[in-house]
């Protein structure tokens, strides 16, 4: 018999800025600032945490444990989460499950990475890598590649596109500029400067396509949000400021990563088509019921390829949203207000967290100057509608996870919210954190000293 799950809302987020790995803060200082954000964001204290799913993809075992343990020992169980870059999502969507099925009222989801400066390698040269095969494929499709590995995949990806549909390599470049003029307006961004066309060409080449201000860089940073059912909700009221997650789907790769032998599909596109699939029919819409979108923009050109399998345009039409201009503000969709991955930077294990962190505040309305007006409280439902909001967290070798965020029936702004706990518009605006916040957030019960971050 089908589990009934209960409906779920993130009730707190927080985040860190996400940096060029210099090695200035340790994991554990990033997780405990994200951690003590989100929890004051949501008014708990770490004794309202039955259980906690740490994401990370370059640490030790029980890291999670490391850093959690600064905010109390509480020996709830903590799990550590390793899925790639869906690692933040895959947090979240394990915290969520937890509440859904009633094995708890209230949970953490925390992401964190603290990376090496340059492309991604593996740190396990002695053994097979998780993406041999997609690497083999790819040099048998296309021939030998010339580029870090991962670029190389969503080159030749962004390559077949426009061979098979008429998108050209400036389709992809425009994308770039909309994602760094977005990224402008947020304060957590990694990189803030405008960038032009003609400045996104002239930039170091990469691959045969992308050149550096179309890649993701590598960054260190952390993000969380805590996880709650409805009556956790109510007894602690938060109507005002609670976000429900109206449906989320997980998908791994299906026998088209391989026997289609497409270098569109060597960059997971099935998985996103499922999971997204999964998610429309989850939340009862469609693409178009959503108003604004944070995806997986690891290299630009596979920005392009998920509009595609999002469903946001007609199969082989992607390349005619970026020449409609609907995928920014003014648009049917506003894509990565952000800045995209491509300028907050990508953390692994914090991204798709972050992907929370963004959407929940566009939700509530306290996004700033990232606002989008179509996913402020009231601008939908002046028209009868519903605002929805879409993130898209996707690594490669394989897994996916769509999240489709509301504003519950019961919402209802006003009163002491979030941006009072903290003492400030947190949605756009940076600040750090002391041990006198943790103390405020920190287990009354089982608390250790011995165990403080270094703030």
């Amino acid at each position: 018999m089908p589990v009934q799950l209960r409906k779920t809302y993130i009730i707190g987020v927080g985040m860190t800025p996400f940096m060029k790995p210099r090695g200035l803060v340790d994991y554990p200082e990033m997780a405990v600032e994200a951690t003590t954000k989100a929890l004051l964001d949501a008014g708990v204290t770490y004794d309202d945490i039955e259980s906690a799913y740490a994401g990370f993809c370059y640490g030790d075992s029980t890291s999670g444990q490391r850093a959690l343990y600064a905010l109390g020992l509480t020996q709830i169980p903590i799990v550590n989460v390793n899925n790639n870059c869906s690692t933040g999502s895959t947090a979240l969507y394990m915290a969520r499950q937890n509440v859904a099925v009633g094995l708890n009222e209230c949970s953490l989801a925390v992401g964190f990475e603290k990376m090496q400066p340059g492309s991604l390698k593996s740190n396990f040269p002695d053994r097979v890598s998780p993406l041999s095969k997609t690497y083999d494929l790819l040099e048998d499709i296309a021939g030998k590649q010339v580029g870090p590995p991962a670029a190389t995949i969503f080159t030749a990806g962004g390559e077949e596109y426009c061979e098979k549909y008429g998108a050209t390599r400036m389709h992809v470049v425009e994308i770039a500029s909309k994602n760094h003029s977005h990224s402008v307006n947020n304060p957590y961004s990694q990189f803030r400067n405008p960038m032009s066309v003609d400045e996104i060409l002239k930039d170091k080449p990469i691959t045969s396509m992308l050149t550096r201000s179309m890649c993701s860089p590598t960054s260190d940073g952390a993000a969380a949000a805590v996880i709650a059912s409805e009556a956790f909700v109510k007894k602690h009221g938060l109507e005002n400021q609670a976000i429900e997650i109206v449906a989320q789907a997980m998908s791994t790769d299906s026998p088209r990563l391989f026997d289609d032998r497409s270098r569109i599909e060597l960059t997971g596109a099935d998985m996103t088509r499922t999971a997204a699939r999964d998610a429309y029919q989850q939340a009862g819409i469609t693409p178009k019921d959503v108003s604004v979108i944070e995806l997986h923009d690891c290299f630009a050109a596979n920005e392009l390829l998920l509009y595609d399998s999002l469903g946001l345009c007609a199969p082989g039409e992607a390349h005619k949203l970026v020449e409609a201009k609907d995928n920014t503000y003014g648009g049917q969709w506003v894509i990565n207000p952000s800045g995209g991955l491509e300028s907050k930077g990508h953390p692994l294990g914090a991204t798709g967290l972050g992907v929370a962190f963004y959407l929940v505040t566009q939700l509530r309305g306290w996004a700033g100057p990232m606002q989008a007006e179509k996913a402020k409280p009231g601008v939908a439902e002046k028209e009868g509608k519903v605002a929805y909001a879409l993130g898209h967290n996707l690594g490669l070798g394989g897994s996916c996870v769509v999240t489709i965020l509301r504003r519950p029936e019961f919402y209802e702004a006003g009163g002491q919210d979030g941006r009072s706990r903290l003492g400030y518009e947190f949605g756009h605006e940076v600040r750090g954190i002391t041990q006198k916040d943790v103390d405020r957030v920190k287990s009354k019960k089982f608390y250790s000293k011995y165990a403080d971050a270094k703030l």
